[in-house]
């Protein structure tokens, strides 16, 4: 009754009783075996047709970005209709500053309460949560709301970046192209990258960046059916900013000269240091955050509350005031340099981090870039000054400290170190880059679990990882893993012995039963339930065991990944998968069941286990088993 082959395993099939193996008509059949590994298909064709368009329409809508920008400053500022890019700097409107970023606060809370909530913040978190938990689905008034209140709150001089909100309203374009059109939740997640990948690539200028960001940040995966669309999305969105913009670099400086290698220990230690000064620039955002929430007042008028400390600093310091390109220019141009720096990053940190915890719409990119970029010059100024022989560039430091800022707030390494370097375009620049962004992502992550990103998500109760590995169960192939003992079951045999063979307590531990013909071919897979249960047996007892197979079987083969056949037990509803090898897709060689997925993370899990220990006790090795 009970037959014990041994043997590997393999990947999902489906058949019913007499169904003969063929492939083309096995395709066919109601279950199948999981579908073959493709890194790309025609839908990815499709979906890369899908970023193009989306592409096209971020790039437009950073372009309009910019020009809605510098009309609400010119009108704000300078009492004229333009929508060439204006500094608020330039305009000498003496107190008046100190109440035109309150008006522009006050329209923003008015647009947030009655538009949407979702418009409050820089804007990346917003997106990073749709992805993880709202299915990429972005309602379509933020694809609008956004780009106008962040142009409101810049234009009327808030301290922030336009390339938040551009990402935003680019995430949005893609998610709202992946509501219209019918995609999945996966491919919508691709277009919403796309789009914002879009947005950041018209603003800076910096595609590849872009594509990071959108793996760093927002995919939470790294594949060639996701990372295509993305990459073509940027590629388009910088040709359309080419278009209008030109291809000069958004920060053009003079180069910058080769640095020796004591100044590369110089600059990764500076990029420690200013990982370190990150985490504490995060920190004290959301400490005034936290103070803005004891507020007795509506959260719809904390932005006007949050804006007279702009005003404040921009009285104080008019650099302060608006996106301040042209500071970070200075900055790494090395012409803004000694107490004009110094009041400059002070003061811009403090009108930034205020308004941005008021819940106003603004990014954080180019605000970090100034603070860094201000604090690296004034280091790198201060040790080229005690030891000059170190050959230490200030305005080389003033960029790793832009980009290390970034990287330490973000825990976005690859892209502040690429980004960086798109902007300015300084190859000198990318070995201090690498090793200080490095440092400063090092220090960061022992200093603070979460990025000024992540941390508001794990406030909402939602803490992700933004670490990226492949799934342990894609590296363990089902003969691997697979029982070699399987208990199987005649199709012929009576039901009435193998309800007595049950009762008897013999296959307590096994809940289903491959069903094997008379030649020892699969026919079905049973479970304890199948033939335990009905009334009666019928037939004076002749019912056999092929009579309660109830659908046609899935199997797994013996080369298909551990991932392959989880998938393929969700997708059907079961516990166990019997293995055959793909040249005898009908002759069983092994079964894997759900205990046998749990049991193959035990090699991950112990080695996991022997490292911590290991860390713990550097000086006494692992105990070893008994």
């Amino acid at each position: 009754m009970v037959t014990n082959p041994s043997s590997p395993r393999a990947d999902g099939l489906p058949v019913s009783p007499g169904f003969e193996f063929e492939r083309d008509a096995f395709v066919t059949a109601e279950h199948r075996v999981p579908d073959d590994y493709l890194p790309v298909d025609r839908r990815t064709v499709f979906i890369c047709g899908l970023a193009l368009l989306i592409a096209a329409a971020g790039g437009l809508a950073a372009r309009v970005l910019v020009m809605l920008i510098g009309l609400i400053t010119n009108l704000a500022f300078f009492h004229r209709v333009s929508t060439r890019f204006s500094s608020p700097s330039d305009a000498h409107v003496g107190a008046w500053v100190l109440v035109i970023p309150v008006f522009g606060a006050l329209i923003v809370g008015v647009m947030a309460r009655y538009g949407s909530a979702a418009i409050r913040g820089h804007g990346i978190p917003e997106v990073m949560e749709k992805v993880l938990r709202g299915e990429s689905r972005i309602p379509a008034r933020v694809m609008f709301l956004k780009p106008l209140s962040a142009a409101v709150a810049i234009g009327t001089g808030g301290p922030f970046g336009a390339e938040g909100p551009i990402i935003a309203t680019g995430g949005a374009i893609g998610s709202m192209m992946g509501q219209y059109v019918h995609v999945s939740a996966d491919e919508r997640k691709t277009l919403l990258a796309a789009g914002a990948a879009a947005g950041m690539a018209a603003t800076f200028g910096s595609p590849v960046s872009a594509v990071l960001l959108a793996v760093e940040l927002l995919l939470f995966e790294y594949r060639p059916r996701s990372l295509i669309p993305v990459a073509l999305a940027a590629a388009v969105a910088a040709a359309v900013r080419v278009a209008f913009e030109g291809t000069d670099p958004v920060f053009a400086v003079p180069p910058f000269a080769q640095p020796g290698g004591a100044a590369l220990l110089i600059y990764a230690a500076l990029g420690a240091v200013i990982g370190a000064f990150a985490v504490g620039v995060s920190r004290f955002t959301y400490l005034i955050e936290d103070a803005f929430e004891l507020l007795p007042v509506h959260w719809m008028w904390w932005p006007a509350v949050g804006a007279v400390a702009v005003g404040i600093c921009g009285y104080v310091e008019p650099r302060v005031l608006g996106i301040g390109y042209s500071n970070i220019e200075g900055i790494l141009g090395g012409t803004l340099v000694g107490r004009a720096l110094v009041v400059l990053v002070v003061l811009k940190l403090v009108a930034w981090a205020v308004y941005l915890g008021s819940g106003t719409s603004g990014g954080t990119m180019a605000p970090l870039f100034t603070i860094g970029g201000g604090a690296g010059a004034l280091a790198g100024a201060g040790i080229a000054s005690v030891a000059p022989s170190l050959g230490v560039d200030a305005r080389v430091a003033a960029l790793v400290g832009m980009a290390a800022t970034f990287a330490g707030a973000s825990h976005a390494l690859l892209t502040s170190i690429v980004l960086a370097f798109e902007t300015t375009r300084q190859p000198v620049g990318l070995l201090p880059l690498l090793a200080g962004c490095t440092a400063a992502y090092l220090a960061a992550l022992l200093l603070s679990r979460y990025s000024i990103m992540t941390e508001k998500l794990a406030r909402r109760g939602a803490p992700i990882r933004t670490e990226y590995q492949a799934d342990h169960l894609v590296h363990i192939i089902a003969r691997d893993a697979a029982s070699r003992t399987v208990v199987s079951l005649g199709a012929d045999e009576a039901l009435a012995e193998v309800r007595e063979w049950l009762d008897s307590g013999t296959s307590a531990s096994h809940q289903g039963f491959p069903v094997l013909d008379a030649e020892g071919l699969l026919v079905g897979v049973v479970t304890r339930r199948d033939l335990l249960a009905g009334p009666d047996l019928g037939f004076d007892g002749l019912r056999r065991v092929r009579d309660v197979v109830r659908r046609a079987p899935a199997v797994v083969y013996g080369d298909s990944t551990l991932r392959d056949a989880a998938d393929l037990m969700v997708t059907q509803g079961i516990g166990r998968l019997p293995v055959v090898e793909r040249a005898e897709p009908r002759r069983v060689v092994g079964i894997l069941s759900r205990s046998d997925l749990l049991a193959a993370h035990a090699s991950r899990l112990a080695a996991g286990q022997r490292a911590q220990r290991s860390d713990a006790s550097p000086d006494r090795p692992p105990p070893t088993a008994s």
